[in-house]
């Protein structure tokens, strides 16, 4: 009796929990910390909730680069209340140099375009199994700017028989997105509009010339009062990076 009581009355809570969950998922932004003229950058990134995110970039100019991202998401299992996937490109274009008095730290500004697709389904369990409760669908583009700053410690790290560089930065992104299409139980819902502020930072350990393992951490808030489209979704992955090209010593 005790149990159902408390099933009855938690049950509102875990509801308004599900519908305040966000239809958006912050991807890992390119943070390629170029120094020369020709350098191209590689990466991946991943995490255990299945956010998956790519990184390639090209230092096209002196002072000038290109970027590009994607990123997928399918988040939840067979017996998961929360199903959620989302697909997610976009490429921009910026300006990088080297600072400091030895030229050991980097500082990026990148503006760029994305578009992508969002899938969230609520289910509840059956006597037949997970049955959706609620479908939410939208496909959206976004707008963003950027700002990276990164250091090379200036000394290297004594780490299994080799002297390691240690890279670590941070990027700051700005983020305006748009429903460009929002669907509710396959009915036509009004469209919203989010403005994310990303800090992220980062931490990267070199494997190999070229080869670095990087850790990432950041989060998300909104400027703007939304019901769907709203932040709390935080980014943690591990990833590898490579950068080769260019007159990098």
């Amino acid at each position: 009796m005790r149990n159902s009581i408390f099933r009855f009355l938690a049950l509102p809570l875990v509801l308004s929990l599900g519908a305040c969950s966000s239809i958006y998922m912050p991807n890992v932004p390119a943070t390629p910390m170029f120094r020369e003229q020709g350098e191209v950058y590689v990466a991946a990134h991943s995490n255990v909730k299945g956010n998956i995110s790519g990184n390639v970039g090209f230092a096209v100019g002196k002072h000038v680069a290109v970027i590009a991202n994607g990123s997928y998401i399918d988040r939840g299992g067979e017996r998961s209340n929360e199903l959620f996937k989302q697909q997610l490109v976009e490429g921009g274009i910026g300006y990088f140099t080297k600072i400091g008095k030895e030229k050991r730290q980097v500082f990026e500004a990148y503006a760029g375009y994305g578009v992508g697709s969002s899938t969230e389904i609520f289910r509840r369990a059956t006597t037949t199994g997970m049955a959706p409760v609620e479908t939410r669908t939208m496909d959206f583009d976004k707008i963003f700017v950027q700002v990276n700053y990164s250091s090379t410690r200036k000394q290297k790290l004594n780490l299994f028989g080799k002297r390691r560089e240690l890279n670590y930065g941070t990027a700051i992104r700005a983020s305006r997105v748009l429903m460009k299409d929002f669907m509710i139980d396959g009915l036509s819902s009004p469209a919203e509009e989010a403005l994310f502020i990303e800090p992220l930072f980062f931490t990267r350990l070199e494997l190999n010339k070229g080869f670095q393992l990087q850790y990432t951490n950041g989060f998300n808030f909104n400027v703007l009062d939304n019901e769907y489209l709203k932040a709390g979704n935080a980014v943690f992955t591990l990833g590898v990076t490579y950068n080769f090209g260019g007159r990098r010593k």
